[in-house]
């Protein structure tokens, strides 16, 4: 048994060292080939070595066997031997054109940085070695076809440098060809840089401000850059290809409504691509051709809104008043949407204009064209608001009102080169006017109220509460009273007591609680919602509120208060601003004579029900005690 386990052990012995050996083989790792470069431009040759043993950095050499060399090598360059180029070699590897540069330890690539007609050939990667036993491969080869330059470009209209209003368009046009007879693909690139000069690369050979607008890549689709894809996706940035003369092919990329951020150098590079036996695609090419500078004026530069009259104005109340807003400025080469408004802000004291009360929206006007009112809705018919020249618009209340005083001005929003903006666009610029105030002279008028209690029997619970006020309006012109009745809780009584030094806290101001108003057009409004309650109007003067089946609620200091309201010449009603309160009237609610009753009742009933149980409870007690004591004597 041991004898025929001794061979079998050696056998296994001897298979294992040699799996193990050949498990380690050097490899040297090419591209596939052939690889088609262009001639002037650079090749990059990417070389690498595995399975090897000895040290992490290895040594490369790179040779040449050109095609009519009849099979010699040439030696290129080495990462060792700086005397290793042969003569057609040497002066290039010494200006650094001819180098290798190092990826890894083990990773190089043989760089050429023009390449030259002569240098097509078989290159072959070799390197020496460092293995304890010399087995595996030490070298691969790949074979380069070196193909003429046919690439061109050129562009059609260079830019000047002369000032371009914002929100203007912008077209370049670029040209491009190329002639091979491999497949090879087109790509063109419109990009900007932020200076008029030439860049220098920063770290990583990054260049920092360039920037790539839209491009038309390697597989023929249309790329925006990173900076202008939602203006892209916007459809203001757009690129397309027609078909020229001579088999070129047309780039015209279009800009709408350039920003002051685009201004810089701005030039077009168009490159070659092939797509190498490994399926990836490699750049052989590329030119870039500079298309000028671009400078954009800014709108706010030129631009100004006015508003006219200047100053203040003083009107009667009643009278039309006109603004006007004119903006000026504008390019005239330039289609922009406006947004105009007009903003009010409430009458001031102060010298200077606008520094008192809230700014509301008067009106406006879309840059569609359409007009819309603020809060006051009403405006829509007694107002308007027209363009009545290029660039200018006009604000007319047909009928001033006193609450249409305060001081008035024009804002405007341009959306540059957008003549129908989004919801979601943000304006270009926005410039207001300088204020105009506007003061109203009301009308003399004289306003009084008088609240009275008509005498009657004094009032109880589940009465009706009649109260009169009687409102007068004196002016000229029709004008009518809106009657409003508030009503404040009964006071508390005043008890005397001993002055006491500790300060006592101020009294609280009671509000009052409005209970019903009586519109200047005959609409009533009630706001209570416990007790039944309506208002009229009895005469021209007199308006009576009545509290139907009062309750303890109800009970309070009465008054009401006259607005003075008149009517403009085309019908609309509008607030005098004149105003007035009357005196105090109080409503105390006496008790009824049922309840009145119900109270002896209530204590009667109670009282004879004490009685009884009294009683009942003495004549129960003795009669238990008699039956107790009979019991005891049997």
């Amino acid at each position: 048994m041991r004898t025929a386990m001794a061979p079998m052990k050696t056998a296994l012995i001897v298979l294992a060292h040699w799996v193990l050996q050949n498990a380690v083989c050097r490899e040297v790792t090419l591209p596939n080939g052939p690889l088609f470069r262009v001639a002037g431009f650079p090749l990059s040759l990417p070389c690498r070595v595995s399975e090897y043993e000895g040290p992490r950095t290895q040594e490369f050499e790179w040779f040449l066997y050109r095609d009519d060399s009849g099979g010699r090598q040439i030696g290129v360059v080495s990462t060792r031997d700086k005397g290793f180029p042969y003569v057609p070699f040497q002066a290039r590897v010494r200006n650094g054109e001819v180098r290798v540069e190092r990826d890894s330890g083990d990773r190089v690539r043989l760089m050429i940085q023009r390449l030259r007609t002569e240098d097509q050939g078989k290159y072959e990667c070799y390197t020496p070695s460092t293995d304890s036993t010399y087995q595996g491969n030490y070298s691969n080869s790949v074979t380069v076809k070196v193909i003429p330059d046919t690439l061109r470009v050129s562009f059609t209209r260079s830019l000047t440098g002369q000032p371009v209003p914002e929100g203007a368009d912008l077209t370049l046009t670029c040209s491009a060809s190329i002639q091979s007879e491999q497949l090879t693909h087109l790509s063109i690139t419109f990009g900007r840089r932020a200076g008029s000069e030439v860049p220098e690369s920063g770290a990583g050979g990054e260049v920092s401000n360039v920037r790539e607008i839209i491009a038309i890549d390697k597989l023929l689709g249309v790329v925006p850059g990173q900076f202008y894809k939602k203006r892209y996706d916007n459809g203001e940035i757009t690129l397309e290809k027609r078909n020229g003369e001579g088999g070129q092919g047309v780039y015209v990329m279009k800009m709408k409504a350039v920003q002051p951020d685009d201004t810089g150098s701005y030039f077009c590079e168009t490159s070659q691509w092939i797509l190498d036996p490994d399926r990836s695609w490699q750049k052989i090419a590329s030119r870039t051709m500079d298309i000028g500078n671009l400078t954009v004026q800014q709108l706010a530069e030129t631009m100004s809104v006015t508003s006219a009259p200047r100053g203040e104005v003083t009107l009667q109340v009643g009278s039309p008043l006109i603004l006007t807003c004119e903006v000026l400025g504008l390019p005239s080469d330039v289609n922009s949407g406006l947004l105009v408004q007009w903003m009010k802000r409430g009458s001031v004291s102060s010298d200077e204009a606008g520094t008192g009360g809230v700014e509301v929206e008067v009106a406006r006007m879309s840059p569609d064209g359409l007009v819309s009112w603020g809060d006051d809705l009403g405006r829509a018919s007694g107002g308007s608001l027209e363009k009545v020249a290029e660039g200018k618009y006009s604000l007319k209340l047909f009928s001033a009102r006193p609450s249409d005083s305060g001081v008035y001005r024009c804002a405007v929003s341009v959306y540059a080169g957008r003549t129908s903006p989004g919801l979601s666009t943000p304006a270009t610029l926005t410039q207001r006017s300088e204020g105009v105030t506007v003061n109203l002279r009301t009308k003399d008028v004289l306003v009084s109220a008088v609240a009275q209690l008509p005498r009657g029997p004094l009032l109880k619970r589940g009465n009706t509460i009649t109260l009169i006020c009687n409102a007068t309006v004196t002016t000229t012109g029709p004008a009518q009273a809106q009657v409003h009745w508030l009503r404040w809780p009964l006071p508390e009584p005043v008890l005397k007591r001993e002055p006491d030094p500790a300060p006592a806290d101020p009294p609280v101001i009671q509000m009052p609680t409005r209970v019903a108003t009586l519109m200047y057009n005959g609409v009533s409004n009630i706001y209570v919602n416990g007790s039944e309650i309506s208002v009229d109007r009895l005469s021209a003067i007199s308006y009576r509120l009545r509290v139907h089946v009062a309750a303890s609620e109800d009970q309070g200091m009465y008054a009401c208060h006259a607005e003075a309201w008149a009517q403009d010449p085309h019908g609309g009603w509008y607030n005098m601003g004149a105003k007035a309160e009357s005196n105090a009237v109080t409503v105390y609610l006496y008790a009824r004579a049922a309840d009145l009753l119900l109270i002896p009742l209530v204590v009667g009933v109670s009282s004879a029900l004490f009685v009884g149980i009294f009683i009942i409870a003495t004549v129960t007690c003795c009669f238990m005690k008699r039956l107790r004591r009979q019991r005891a004597q049997k």
